[in-house]
């Protein structure tokens, strides 16, 4: 189910999904960017009156990894049209490069998909993938939480109780976060908050302002680290033992990093759920890039997740290049420095979150970036198509990995306006 709101007109329109730099300019003429197989999208692409430019050269990708199309541009009347005619489903990227009047690189982006409903797996899931599962979450049942909550005094917040939390997981590593919740309030729908990649401290808002919505929140790290420790501590990590972390023991699907990463987001959501002051009805999970692909593997792994919120999930179509698209971040195909290739790629079929979306049984709100080239999207609509639940998947047209100018508000709207009000108050409706 593809879902275009009225409520997302004023969005559309704001910009014209340009993708906008001093320079140069670059304009779909079809501004939602969704097409039928058979149909041609087409881009205008200006220049500034009275800017000077060198060495213009664009590139149409498809899945934003197979080359279909490059050249050089020129000019004549500061304007020219680029197009792609689409044969089959999927998405293409077109990127366009120059040289500046102070000679340094700059770049601009467009992009479109076709049939995003009928877009294809890369590769479907191992055949012993749901067994590896559940032993895995089996294994984790035989390791007792011991949670530890130590309270934080914020003064500014005299409604809300703040703590640090802290509780075991596998190979006697911890799984570190915050946990906020109104003072009254004695059952309390839960919000379970996943972080984006990077070595990092938490933020006591992260947790508190959802808090002064009216949730029991839990905010996890995704890694085994203090959670409010000066910026250098976090620097030293992610130039240290961190660095790079994907690819740690990336040929093992028994010692991936990634392991401890997504059975901690399981243990975490099964911690709220044996909380005394969790109203055992609601329990959502949400996430952006990173913490988009633990969302959705949340969602996949734990039968009481009763809605999932991901905006620009990392984590999807590992084995995409063979099919001629790029993967989602960590980029498992390529992650094999001076690691066995056939070996890391086997094991990253176990951690992609494409596999995990067929368990899903609960309501997903996903933002997908149509010129997002960390997370591309003709993968994540691969994964998503497998959804036999209830999905509301808004295409964020002007929207790279990061948000610019507003081209990821439709979606922080929609989970502000719609999806977390109502899942608080118990009036989602499925439509």
């Amino acid at each position: 189910m593809y879902i275009l709101k009225k409520w997302l007109g004023a969005f559309l329109l704001l910009g014209s999904f340009c993708s906008l730099h001093a320079q140069l300019t670059i304009t779909p003429t079809k501004s939602e960017g969704i097409f039928s197989v058979g149909e041609t999208a087409r881009w205008n692409i200006e220049l500034d009156k009275g800017t000077a430019v060198d060495s213009v050269h664009y590139t149409i990708k498809n899945g934003g990894l197979t080359v279909l199309s490059e050249g050089m541009l020129n000019f004549p009347k500061n304007l020219v049209q680029l197009q792609h005619r689409f044969t089959k489903p999927g998405a293409v990227l077109l990127e366009v490069k120059w040289k500046s009047a102070e000679n340094k690189w700059q770049h601009a982006v467009g992009g479109a998909i076709a049939d995003p409903s009928n877009i294809s797996l890369s590769e479907e899931k191992p055949a012993d993938f749901d067994a590896f599962w559940e032993q895995k979450i089996g294994e984790l049942a035989t390791i007792d939480k011991q949670p530890q909550l130590q309270q934080i005094i914020l003064e500014a917040e005299a409604d809300i109780e703040y703590y640090h939390t802290k509780m075991r997981s596998i190979d006697q590593s911890h799984i570190r976060g915050q946990l906020a919740k109104p003072v009254k309030g004695d059952e309390l729908p839960a919000l379970l908050i996943v972080q984006w990649a990077g070595v990092y401290p938490l933020q006591p808002s992260w947790a508190v302002d959802r808090a002064k919505e009216g949730w029991l929140v839990l905010n996890i790290n995704a890694h085994d680290l203090p959670i409010d420790r000066e910026q250098d501590f976090y620097k030293d990590k992610r130039e240290g033992s961190l660095k790079e972390y994907p690819a740690i023991e990336n040929e093992d699907r028994n010692k991936s990093y990634f392991l401890r990463m997504y059975l901690s987001c399981y243990r975490a959501a099964q911690y709220l759920t044996e909380r005394a002051d969790w109203d055992g009805e609601t329990l959502v999970v949400m996430g952006a890039s990173q913490g988009g692909l633990q969302s959705l593997v949340t969602a996949g792994l734990h039968p009481k997740i009763t809605a999932a919120l991901a905006l620009v999930p990392a984590g999807f179509d590992t084995m995409g290049p063979t099919v001629g698209r790029k993967g989602g971040w960590p980029n498992w195909y390529t992650n094999t420095k001076n690691k066995n290739a056939t070996k890391v790629h086997e094991t990253s079929r176990y951690f992609d979150v494409a596999n995990f979306i067929p368990a899903i049984k609960c309501p997903v709100l996903v933002g997908i970036g149509l010129l997002d080239a960390t997370c591309p999207p003709e993968g994540i609509y691969a994964g998503l198509n497998q959804l036999t639940t209830f999905k509301e998947l808004l295409l964020l047209p002007a929207s790279e990995h990061q948000s610019k100018e507003g081209s990821q508000d439709a979606y922080h709207h929609r989970v502000d306006s719609y999806w977390l009000p109502r899942l608080k108050n118990k009036t989602f409706h499925l439509k």
